[in-house]
């Protein structure tokens, strides 16, 4: 009896996708699986396109992006690359990840260049912008829930590998934002969609960007500044060479102009006491469920609630639009001739429909104030009781708050870190949002989420 390559398809995806960083349903028992696949280069390797459906114990459901090479022989070198040994008439095939692959990478960008069809998948150019082809694609190790491929210098390609119908935000973000010709954003240069099978709304499989070369990361910056002011005992933050503030101010400056184009080219609406309420109570159950799995956040619970209760209260003009979502000092390049915001996506695990809602700007100068806070302060995990290094992680967070907003208030003209008691939710949320995922991963920093809440409870 022949064996059934689908079936023997669906076994090496049940053992192989949960083992990737990628993967968003680790610890949730499968049901069922299934997958529908397609060719998109008969070449040397093979490649081919797999969708796999994940059906969980619980309920839910998700579908996955899987490309494989194909190979008649084991390939040493994509050890680390291996999925599985398929039967196939009589002889063994051997499936590898095709981002891992670098011999597999150059259909991506070919068939970009030409605007393909390939079976139900849809590439499309964007702009003028030059596509590379005949380059092969390099993979980025660091990322969680995308998988990315560099091209020389010239161009990043993300693959999207948790599917949702629509048009991702990072592809719909960037495209407005390239022709606004914001200068803080590296130009989107096309992107991929595959049709739906049972005929509803494509879904977005990858977006391909001009590459940002001799950059470096805000992080590392930040916190390279944070070392230099620790290192001289006896100087101030602004007294350093290391000093960050400039950097911060015209982060903020970036920001700013971002947003404006932002509201400029997508849609805006003034947000209602309706929606001031939804906030509120959003913020206030976040906070309920968090104390159950950080019961520290008790000390500071009545402060929040009445944190939220002002939200909702409050007769603060604000006006939606569209937001990065998960801004911080890691989404964020600086080149010689200024900063480079990435990743429109905003948090990978909400619902697509949910990121592309209007929101304040302020969640995203939320993001970077508490980003500033962990920059300062994660020195201080391993000695928590450095008095002298705490107060010099306030000194620097604290500066380089005020510049970023300072940056961002000059850029346009509006105030974002006054007495806005959204602001000060927005914080108090991210930073409770914090706590839970420190608590469930690195519980030893913990310690910076709380101390943060202390500060922002405490203001009363």
């Amino acid at each position: 009896m022949k064996a059934d390559p689908r079936s023997a398809l669906t076994d090496l995806f049940r053992a192989w996708i949960p083992q990737q960083r990628w993967f968003g349903g680790k610890g949730r028992e499968w049901a069922d699986v299934t997958e529908d696949g397609f060719f998109l280069d008969r070449g040397n390797p093979v490649l081919t396109v797999h969708r796999v459906r994940i059906e969980y114990r619980d309920g839910g459901r998700d579908t996955y992006l899987v490309p494989l090479s194909w190979r008649d022989h084991p390939a040493e070198e994509l050890e680390a690359a291996f999925v599985g040994a398929v039967a196939n008439e009589g002889r063994e095939t051997y499936a590898y990840d095709a981002m891992r692959d670098r011999e597999s990478t150059a259909p991506w960008l070919i068939h970009l260049s030409q605007g393909s069809s390939i079976g139900p998948m849809h590439f499309s150019p964007a702009g003028e912008g030059h596509i590379p082809e005949g380059l092969p694609g390099d993979i980025l190790s660091t990322e969680q829930s995308n998988t990315s491929l560099v091209y020389g210098n010239e161009a990043i390609f993300k693959l999207f590998r948790r599917l949702e119908p629509g048009l991702n935000p990072d592809v719909e973000i960037h495209d407005a934002l390239r022709r606004a010709e914001n200068e803080h954003i590296a130009p989107l240069l096309g992107h991929v969609q595959i049709d739906d099978a049972a005929g509803g709304e494509p879904a977005t499989v990858a977006m391909l960007q001009t590459f940002v070369p001799n950059a470096s990361d805000g992080w590392r910056l930040a916190t390279a500044s944070v070392r230099d002011l620790y290192a001289e005992g006896d100087l101030h933050a602004d007294e350093v060479g290391g000093d960050f503030a400039a950097d911060s101010g015209r982060l903020g400056a970036a920001t700013a102009s971002v947003h404006a184009d932002m509201a400029r080219v997508l849609p805006t609406e003034p947000a209602d006491r309706d929606w001031n309420a939804t906030v509120a109570r959003q913020m206030t159950e976040r906070l309920d469920a968090a104390i159950g799995v950080v019961p520290q956040l008790q000390q500071h619970a009545e402060a929040l609630r009445g944190l939220y209760a002002a939200v909702a209260d409050s007769d603060e003009p604000v006006v939606r639009q569209r937001v990065h979502g998960d801004l911080h000092l890691g989404q964020v390049l600086r080149t010689a001739t200024g900063w480079i915001i990435l990743d429109f996506e905003g948090e990978p695990a909400r619902p697509l429909a949910d990121r592309r809602e209007l929101d304040s700007p302020l969640r995203d100068v939320a993001g970077m104030l508490r980003s500033f806070d962990y920059a300062a302060r994660h020195m201080l995990v391993e000695q928590p009781d450095d008095s002298q290094r705490a107060y010099r992680a306030q000194e620097w967070a604290a500066r380089n708050r005020a510049a970023f907003c300072t940056g961002y208030s000059e850029a346009s003209g509006l105030d974002p870190c006054g007495d806005s008691p959204l602001l000060r939710a927005f914080e108090a949320d991210k930073a409770v949002y914090e706590c839970v995922y420190e608590a469930r991963n690195r519980p030893h920093w913990l310690m910076i989420p709380l101390q943060s809440l202390s500060r922002i409870a405490d203001r009363g």
